[in-house]
């Protein structure tokens, strides 16, 4: 398995460029990594990277040998997933990603039975509302809110999940309260904005009585945690969009209010992404079908539409 070992090293390195962000992926220390890589080139007689104290990029040798790196890892985890699903004992380790507030409130609560069910799988679960490459990051699966920018990955649509526009009681007694899209620009209403690096221009999609129309809103808050939005919408501090899971007991208990209710948010779609290689992984599979299954029996039960 060495062998294996430094070729999952190699291409881990060649995608994520950098020796220490490949050993904290494969959960390895840097010397390991680079010893893998230093028995390799050993073994083929060639330099895979041009090393410095700042830089580490593929060689011509390198960049030949990934794609060949590659198809012999697909064949590998092909053949391991068809054995382990003629034994029925699915097992290794899932690294899947999800958006912070779907994650904590509807993702995670779920893990605890599927891991219970299946002992010998291992999950890795990251948060973030960034956007995520599944394939330089190496990750089996990905939920996501939205529509996805790669249309080389599989989409399976899970639901259509109600938004809505709200705000502190507080803010709307200091500000008024808007009721519809063309408000919030006109009155100069401080919307609070998810942006990470990378996004583009923020516009909130919202439906009119002529069809969904965009509004570039704007606001002084802006941050890549929605959390952190929903912490300053509650105290006051501006208007959020949110998927209606997300605020739906602060939106009870009227620490927050619907606001723009005359031009609702178009609902987001709920879906997965993942590759058509990662599917034919028997754990791949298993989780998503019971997190599809998991997913859509909550949000149809909180008035979401489309789940499979």
């Amino acid at each position: 398995m060495s062998y294996l070992d430094n070729i999952r090293t190699f291409v881990r390195v060649y995608e994520l460029g950098s020796m220490s962000a490949a050993g904290r992926d494969l959960r390895v220390s840097p010397a390991v990594t680079s010893a893998r890589i230093s028995q390799l080139e050993e073994y083929l007689g060639v330099r895979l990277f041009q090393r410095t104290t700042r830089n580490l990029t593929a060689t011509e040798q390198g960049r030949a040998f990934y794609d060949g790196a590659v198809a012999v890892l697909d064949a590998v985890d092909e053949a391991e997933a068809k054995v382990m699903h003629l034994t029925e004992t699915p097992r290794g380790t899932l690294f899947v990603a999800a958006p912070l507030g779907l994650g904590r409130r509807l993702l995670a609560p779920q893990v605890p039975e599927f891991l219970a069910r299946y002992p010998e799988i291992n999950l890795r679960l990251r948060l973030s509302d960034r956007a995520v490459d599944l394939t330089s990051e190496g990750l089996d699966l990905a939920f996501f809110l939205g529509q996805p920018e790669d249309s080389n990955l599989r989409i399976r649509k899970i639901a259509d999940c109600p938004r809505v526009l709200c705000a502190a009681p507080d803010y709307i007694a200091r500000r008024g309260m808007p009721q519809d899209g063309s408000a919030l620009l006109r009155d100069g209403h401080d919307c609070l904005n998810l942006r990470y690096p990378g996004a583009s221009e923020f516009q909130w999609l919202l439906q009119t009585a002529d069809g969904p129309r965009r509004f570039a809103v704007s606001g002084r808050y802006e941050c890549d945690d929605g959390d952190v939005l929903t912490d300053w919408a509650l105290a006051g501090e501006g208007i959020i969009l949110k998927p209606e899971f997300e605020v739906a007991d602060h939106l009870t208990s009227g620490r927050l209010v619907p606001v723009a209710t005359q031009t609702p948010p178009v609902p987001v779609q709920l879906a997965c992404l993942y590759t058509h290689r990662r599917h034919q992984d028997p754990k791949t599979r298993l989780f998503m079908e019971y997190m599809i299954a998991q997913l859509s029996e909550v949000l149809r039960q909180s008035g979401a539409t489309g789940a499979d």
